[in-house]
């Protein structure tokens, strides 16, 4: 027995059965190739490369200045829920007092306090696919049963209410999907949400999680509409949201649920035991961000709209590539499928995972395998980053992607 056998013997089942972060693990290895010195376009990570704006840093700096430096309530200050109850309304139309809000250290965590007090051993759990690399994770580590239901890229990624209602059992307690969506880009209009909630309303015993994190980051022209705002459904439904994305504060952890009273009391209970409160400055920062200009943000929007537009022009001249045009958040997800069976010095190209640790090697470009997003047929990019840096990994991409035979 090796001795990294039996350090795996002397760890808990639940952390030996959770599988690593794709995306982090993908960044993981980008990192140790470019210390390493070689040029890696890191296109993994979901992380906006502009900075935080300017008013919400110094709203933080003039948080510190002020003493704002001592353990936070542990649903949040009551200041930011105000605030993101003031936002839920002037955004979304929602009502939420701000004991049904509870403030969290990323969206992340908000998820899994969600996850944590209402999933018991065996209950299912909705997944249409792909999904973001977590929900996954979090749910099997609730002891839930994590139920996929496919789709696919003429669909643009988007599951149907009828599609829904034929994996709904006796044993299904929540559904878990984001809009837009990580890993696709695809944004659920107002038509498709009335029909999900109709199939929602008719079982009283289901929740739906909702992530809005990229809420903002939204191509169509249309506003975006929240699950939770369909009155049938609206005791049903835990929207999350955050910080990261629409504010470029990836860095200060900061996310939040809105949710009928006794499930953000569980989440509180929850956070209790676990964090406590988050930062008090990442809180003082995100209360100016919610309640101060938005321009920022909607400037942020119209970089991201001319990135997508040059991606999918770049990505639709590589041979073999089904591509579709994302409606919102910064990813592509693209079909990869026609270069299975390929091979490169005798290597066969099988899986989207195989051609992500191919274009590491021969591209120097970092992307996830779908298979971390429930898809077994596609590769996620990013492009959260510069115009010049895209240009250059879809040359390399095409460039790579040519030497397989």
């Amino acid at each position: 027995m090796t001795q990294a056998t039996a350090a795996m013997n002397q760890l808990s089942d639940r952390i030996n059965n959770m599988q690593e972060s794709a995306t982090i693990k993908m960044a993981k290895m980008s990192r140790e190739l470019k210390a390493q010195g070689k040029d890696i376009i890191d296109l993994s990570l979901g992380e906006p490369d502009f900075d935080t704006p300017q008013h919400i840093k110094d709203a933080a700096k003039e948080a510190i200045d002020k003493g704002f430096t001592k353990y936070t309530p542990v649903p949040g200050y009551p200041e930011l829920r105000k605030a993101i109850v003031t936002k839920l309304k002037r955004d979304n139309n929602l009502d939420y007092t701000i004991d049904e809000i509870v403030v969290s250290t990323g969206a992340k965590q908000s998820i899994a306090n969600v996850v944590m007090a209402l999933i018991n051993p065996g209950d299912e759990v909705l997944l249409p696919a792909p999904y973001w690399v977590s929900y996954a994770a979090i749910a099997e580590l609730a002891e839930g049963k994590c139920v996929e239901i496919p789709t696919g890229i003429e669909s643009n990624f988007k599951v149907t209410a009828e599609q829904l209602e034929k994996h709904i059992t006796e044993n299904t307690k929540m559904i878990i999907f984001s809009s837009p969506c990580n890993p696709t880009g695809s944004v659920y209009s107002r038509e498709e949400l009335a029909a999900i909630a109709k199939v929602v309303a008719k079982h009283p015993n289901l929740y739906v999680l909702c992530d809005e994190i990229y809420e903002y980051i939204n191509f169509t022209g249309e506003k975006h509409t929240s699950l939770a705002e369909f009155a049938e459904v609206k005791e049903q439904v835990i929207t999350v949201n955050g910080f990261s994305k629409g504010f470029a504060m990836t860095g200060w952890r900061l996310g939040y649920i809105g949710a009928p009273k006794w499930i953000a009391s569980a989440c509180d209970k929850m956070q209790g035991q676990i964090t406590s409160g988050t930062c008090s400055i990442a809180q003082k920062a995100g209360e100016a961000a919610l309640l101060t200009s938005l321009q920022p943000t909607f400037d942020m929007v119209t970089e991201f709209k001319k990135r997508r537009d040059l991606v999918y022009g770049l990505l639709t001249e590589i041979p073999g590539l089904k591509v579709n045009l994302p409606d919102g958040a910064f990813y592509f997800f693209f079909d990869v499928s026609a270069y299975f069976g390929k091979s490169f010095n005798g290597k066969a190209m099988n899986t989207p995972e195989d051609l992500s640790l191919f274009l590491l090697a021969e591209g120097n470009l970092a992307c996830v395998s779908g298979e971390a997003f429930g898809d077994k047929n596609c590769l996620r990019i990013s492009y959260a980053t510069s115009e010049a840096k895209l240009t250059e990994a879809c040359k390399r991409m095409k460039e790579a992607l040519a030497k397989l035979a």
